[in-house]
């Protein structure tokens, strides 16, 4: 076992040991071994031996590796990329010195990008009306909202449980799933779903005192029914919400309610794709998305999220990572569990299919990537359109990018007829090109943080970036 691994073991017993609603006496006991051992290994001061670590994954019931598997590099990449900020170009902080702080120092590595964030939100150009001390700006919200989810592998088991015995209730009227749910909605809480010419920008609207729930006639079917999932989510599923986020370490202000939001969405999906089917159905087809689509009355995004989910113990699908873009290439969605790392501050690589896709709207993007530390990714990408169903309503487009480490490619059906051993099909990409050491790229638009011009006058790069000191 890894040392690095040793460091994220303890994290990954708590999370596993709250979700469990466990108290450490009660593990201990499960284990053999004492309440002020636990304590230790959880706060990462004590390693866990071999057989204890079989132990403990046993009584959890996942696999060894999902608890040695550790986010050191997720980590280490927000700090590279932190650190590759204009700020620090006189400070000499070399890449060994920040790989040591993310994995002997990982509390005080997330302080001090929380740090970071802030200063960035402070200080980011173009903000009409500068941060009063102590407010939170959302975009800060929305950056825990993505740490709180990667922290949590987009897997919340009370979640998933609402939801399946909601199911079970809704399916037993032998209507077809989207009348079931309204029938539900009528039946057990009063809620009457209807289709309503809504204001502009407004997708739904709930009439507390006529009890009805208005849904916007503009949007597409599978938005739609989406939309009403949610609001059983948020109404029917509170208690569970609110215990999640009671035991999260989010920030105050605009980040808890951001989290309800969120974690109604997820109840939402898991009631629209219930696990079981979903996985089985994910398996059958091969991750074929639009299959899967089809088959449950949801949209392309809504598919891809669902993916990235399936972590339930013994019944898992592929790690995947996904990312969201605009065609400006301001990440909107970022969740990873295939390793690669996606920018927290930046845009991706324009090497990243995620940005090819704009280029082929509509169409899967296919692309084997390479990562500088050697790591290789098999990753799609697809643009997607939103906008209102009605005559010359402006859209806006986004890309979506679903990825897994190359091992799992061929569990994909895109990946067939491709060369995953090969080099030829293989693209060389970065995080970004603060951080990125490939200095023969033609794409780059920053020099490394970390490195000098050295221009030679006689000849001219193709890359101004190209020939550096």
């Amino acid at each position: 076992m890894n040392e690095s691994g040793d460091r994220q073991i303890g994290g990954r017993i708590k999370r596993l040991r709250r979700i469990r609603k466990l108290a450490q006496a009660d593990l201990a006991a499960a284990l053999g071994i004492s309440a002020s051992y636990l304590n230790l290994i959880e706060h990462n001061r004590r390693k866990v031996t071999v057989p204890l670590l079989f132990s403990i994954a046993g009584y959890f019931g996942v696999e060894p590796g999902e608890l040695v598997d550790s986010d050191d590099g997720r980590l280490l990449g927000d700090l590279m990329e932190a650190f590759g900020d204009d700020i620090f170009a006189d400070s000499d902080v070399t890449n060994l010195e920040i790989r040591d702080l993310a994995q002997a120092n990982p509390a005080a590595a997330r302080a001090i990008l929380k740090l970071y964030d802030r200063y960035r939100a402070v200080t980011k150009p173009g903000l009409a009306n500068p941060v009063e001390p102590g407010t939170e700006p959302f975009h800060l919200a929305t950056d825990a909202i993505s740490d709180f989810l990667q922290e949590n592998a987009n897997h919340f088991p009370s979640l998933e449980a609402a939801a399946e015995r909601m199911r079970a209730d809704i399916d037993r009227s032998g209507e077809g799933f989207e009348a079931a749910l309204r029938s539900y909605l009528f039946n057990v809480m009063g809620v009457e779903v209807q289709l309503a010419s809504l204001p502009h920008g407004i997708a739904r609207q709930f009439d507390a005192a006529r009890q009805r729930l208005l849904v916007s006639d503009l949007l597409p079917p599978e938005s739609a029914l989406f939309l009403v999932a949610h609001h059983l989510g948020q109404a029917a599923a509170g208690p569970e919400i609110a215990e999640i986020i009671a035991a999260s370490s989010l920030p105050e202000g605009d980040a808890p309610a951001l989290a309800a939001n969120v974690l109604a969405a997820y109840l939402a999906a898991a009631l629209v794709m219930p696990y079981a089917p979903f996985l089985r159905a994910c398996r059958d087809y091969r991750y074929d998305i639009e299959r899967i689509a089809r088959r449950f009355g949801a949209s392309f995004e809504q598919v891809c999220h669902r993916m990235t989910t399936l972590q339930r113990p013994g019944a898992s699908g592929i790690p995947l990572h996904l990312v969201r873009t605009d065609i400006a290439g301001n990440i909107s969605k970022r969740f990873s569990l295939s390793g690669i790392h996606i920018p927290r501050h930046s845009g991706a690589c324009p090497r990243w299919n995620v940005y090819a896709a704009f280029l082929s709207p509509e169409r899967i993007n296919i692309q084997l990537s390479q990562m500088p530390d050697g790591q290789r990714y098999f990753c799609i990408a697809r643009t997607i359109a939103k906008g209102d169903y009605r005559y010359n309503a402006p859209r806006r487009y986004m890309s979506i990018g679903l990825g897994c480490a190359i091992h799992h490619a061929r569990e994909m059906i895109y990946s067939d007829g491709m060369d995953l051993n090969g080099d030829s099909q293989l693209v060389p990409i970065g995080v970004g090109c603060r951080i990125c050491p490939r200095l023969e790229c033609g794409q780059r638009a920053h020099p490394p943080a970390d490195h000098r011009f050295a221009l030679d006058p006689t000849n001219r790069p193709e890359s101004l970036y190209g020939r550096i000191g």
